[in-house]
């Protein structure tokens, strides 16, 4: 008689003792979600912004549930291998666990989450480290849109000011940002000031699987260095 994959028992004999509970939490619970949901997806994620996220959450309270932690651990709960998987063909999941990623459990139509998912996206500031998505320059001349106060806090992010009876001007053009260039904390700074929104948070769904398909989205590949199989 086939052994059950019901409740299998998990060891992490290499996790420190400080962080073994959280990780032996997080096992537990997704073994526990994999009980309570027929399907489980992978997803990344672009640009996290925690709060959104959880408001995002709070639409699935009844309906699912999300994990983000270790991709390791996540993958050690759902199993790596045939051998170890902890319900039939699971273990194709854990390929596309890999960098900014999360598992979504639930019971709802695939149809329904493909809405959820692809309908959302939200503009944000971005922060330092973030690739500009395009070129900005101020040019030389007033900067009508601060008040003299901030021409001290202008001028420690690099931008060449002066006050001129009151109102801040550029004494030459301005270059805040180059398009492909990761953003200095000056230019992040900056790009708030001027009320620019550069960072997009998204949710992209990689892979889905039930207990009869297994099946990977547009670009799920390009996640995974293994083919799906």
């Amino acid at each position: 008689m086939p052994k059950s994959k019901r409740n299998r028992e998990v060891t992490l004999s290499k996790t420190k003792k400080k962080g073994r509970s959280a990780k032996e939490a997080l096992v537990s619970s997704i073994n526990q979600g994999l009980q309570d949901f027929n399907t489980a997806y992978v997803f990344t994620y672009e640009n996290m912004r925690n709060q959104v996220f959880k408001e995002f959450r709070e639409q699935f309270k009844s309906s699912g549930r999300f994990f983000l932690g270790s991709n390791k651990v996540m993958q050690i709960s759902l199993g790596r291998s045939p051998a170890d998987e902890i319900k039939p063909r699971i273990h194709k999941l854990s390929r596309f666990l890999r960098g900014d990623s999360g598992l979504f459990l639930t019971n709802l139509p695939k149809e329904e989450v493909e809405r959820f998912f692809g309908g959302f996206e939200e503009h944000d500031f971005a922060r330092t480290g973030t690739i500009a998505t395009e070129k900005i320059e101020l040019k030389e001349g007033p900067l009508d849109q601060f008040t003299h106060e901030m021409e001290p806090f202008l001028r420690k992010q690099g931008l060449p000011v002066r006050l001129n009876k009151g109102v801040i001007e550029l004494v030459a053009d301005y270059v805040v940002c180059e398009q492909g260039a990761p953003l200095s904390p000056e230019a992040a700074r900056t790009l708030r000031l001027l009320g620019i929104k550069m960072a997009t948070f998204k949710l992209n769904l990689v892979c889905r699987w039930s207990e009869d398909e297994f099946e990977v989205y547009r670009g799920g590949l390009d996640h995974s260095d293994i083919e799906s199989s």
